[in-house]
């Protein structure tokens, strides 16, 4: 067989692609339960049953809910979250990737439901504990997807994560817009309630899908990594691609375990792995997708949509992720195609434009002002700013949307793998709860009374922010986002070894023109797992 025991760079590669994807990409399914969340509070918080439930009333506003308790409700998930992704390490490391999953859904489904008590200390409980849930899911999935795709189509496999979100946000929106006029508690418990279904499906299908076979070796249970490798290959464990794809893991992970122990120490130092960079690079790189500023439009586009004098908020909010979703499904198809790195330098060029378009447009002609018998607005600059808020939308789908998460689950070595991405998706959602609660203190008005709260009162002149933080993106893309695409996880290891993030997709070209591989690269160290694995008689059959 070609290569037989010595490799030949493939990565995962199954006889039966359509099985292959179907069981590494059911994994995505995860993002619902983060997209649904996201898409479902910006709606509830404006919905009458819930104000009259939990917030306050004002003679000449009504019942509203204070700055404070709308930063709070929006933001405590992504604290929760926070913590979630933290303790994705030993649940991924020590569970095993595949049962975290399941374990996950059982914590986000205590959660929900808490979530639809009446109370706003339990609301707000119920807030956290699925937050906490959905932390676990955001790591542990493209984990999973990462470490089980074939590589040719890794970039589109956990691209779906992404368009799971996606779609997660669009079912919200749509279950929001039927439920909205009712007039008791079924308004905001109905949307709430259905993130049960979701938990339900993920844990149900991991239960019958493999453990990652990378996470296996890591453990050093040899005999179920190859069972595993086997059932994604479609091939019989003892096959020499099947041995011949255990060696390359279990080599690379050799060479990197003499670099390092894999401590959390060992994710920040300097060494040939380039732990430092590579786990930066994750904090970072998740941090600048946070701050494009997409959230704004999820958390609180309806909000946003009502202030700039657009009549049926809850429709363009439908509008808007329609197009986040569909983008979203062009942009997974790039990922393999185009490539990471010159995508999220596109990306960030075309979200740069369409934000400033946005910020200009708003404070100039998009305007509402007050004429007699009310309040006259400028319909050509609102559907000007409708118009570049999708394309700024469908900029982010297509590129830093799912790109980031395709990144997060390639660059860091599997020694550290874990950790790393815990770190990475931390801070997402670090940089997620940060923006989520200050947002509404930058864009919403001052109010006076018992109850007022000083607010910046940007409005739409906030995009001028996130026009400027996507100068950052494009800027960071540059120096530290090196080109991935068509290699194996291991053979990016190689890349960060011998190649600069500038120079690195000749490098990569090389690569995969020259099929260089851990084992023929670090040839004794292969001989030796070879042998302490018993895989002598299978490389010399296949060298045969």
């Amino acid at each position: 067989m070609a290569g037989g025991a010595g490799g030949t760079g493939g990565g995962i590669e199954s006889s039966s692609l359509l099985w292959a994807i179907i069981m590494s990409a059911f994994a995505g399914f995860g993002g619902i339960l983060f997209g649904y969340d996201t898409g479902t509070i910006g709606g509830v918080i404006a919905m009458n049953d819930w104000l009259q439930t939990f917030g306050k009333f004002d003679s000449s506003l009504g019942f509203y809910i204070p700055t404070n308790d709308k930063s709070l409700v929006v933001s405590i998930l992504s604290a929760g979250t926070f913590f979630g992704a933290l303790l994705a390490f030993p649940m991924g490391d020590m569970v095993g990737r595949k049962w975290g999953l399941v374990m996950s859904c059982l914590v986000f489904s205590l959660g929900v439901g808490l979530q639809l008590d009446a109370r706003w200390p339990t609301f707000i409980v119920g807030r956290v504990i699925a937050g906490f849930g959905v932390g676990l899911v955001s790591c542990l999935v493209p984990m999973y997807q990462s470490e089980c795709s074939p590589k040719a189509i890794r970039g589109l496999i956990v691209g779906l994560y992404q368009l799971a979100i996606t779609i997660g946000a669009l079912l919200a929106a749509i279950i929001l817009n039927a439920t909205k006029n009712r007039t008791n508690h079924s308004a905001w418990r109905i949307p709430i309630a259905v993130q049960f279904v979701w938990a339900a499906i993920l844990a149900g299908g991991m239960m019958m899908l493999p453990e990652s076979p990378r996470y296996l070796l890591l453990k050093n249970r040899q005999a179920e990594a190859r069972k595993a490798l086997g059932r994604l290959m479609t091939l019989p464990p003892d096959s020499p691609e099947v041995e011949a794809e255990a060696l390359e893991i279990a080599t690379a992970l050799a060479v990197e375990q003499k670099a390092d122990a894999g401590s959390y120490i060992d994710c920040f130092r300097s060494t040939e792995n380039r732990n430092g960079f590579r786990t930066w690079t994750g904090i970072l790189m998740q941090g600048w997708q946070q701050l494009t500023g997409i959230n704004f439009i999820f958390y609180y586009g309806t909000t946003f949509f009502k202030q700039a004098g657009i009549h049926n908020a809850f429709i363009i909010q439908i509008i808007a992720d329609v197009v986040n979703t569909v983008m979203t499904i062009v942009g997974v198809q790039l990922i393999d195609r185009v490539g990471r790195r010159k995508l999220l330098l596109i990306g960030a060029f075309g979200m740069c434009m369409s934000e400033f378009i946005v910020a200009i447009v708003g404070v100039t002609a998009g305007q509402p002002h007050n004429v007699p018998g009310g309040v006259e607005v400028n319909v050509t600059a609102q559907r000007v700013l409708i118009a570049f808020t999708c394309i700024y939308i469908a900029f982010f789908a297509t590129s830093w949307g799912p790109v980031i998460w395709v990144l997060t689950g390639e660059i860091f070595p599997l020694g550290i793998r874990a950790k790393g991405m815990s770190l990475s998706v931390a801070s997402n959602w670090l940089w997620n709860f940060g923006i989520g609660y200050a947002t509404p203190y930058l864009v919403d008005p001052t109010t006076t009374g018992v109850n007022g709260v000083k607010a910046a009162n940007l409005g739409v002149k906030v995009f001028f922010i996130w026009g400027g933080t996507c100068v950052g993106c494009l800027i960071f893309t540059y120096f530290f986002i090196p080109e991935t695409k068509g290699l194996s996880l291991e053979q990016i290891d190689l890349l960060y070894r011998e190649s600069s993030i500038i120079g690195s997709n000749s490098y990569r070209k090389k690569i995969l023109a020259e099929d260089e591989t851990f084992v023929k690269a670090y040839r004794g160290e292969g001989d030796k797992v070879a042998h302490a694995h018993g895989l002598d008689d299978h490389e010399e059959k296949s060298s045969a």
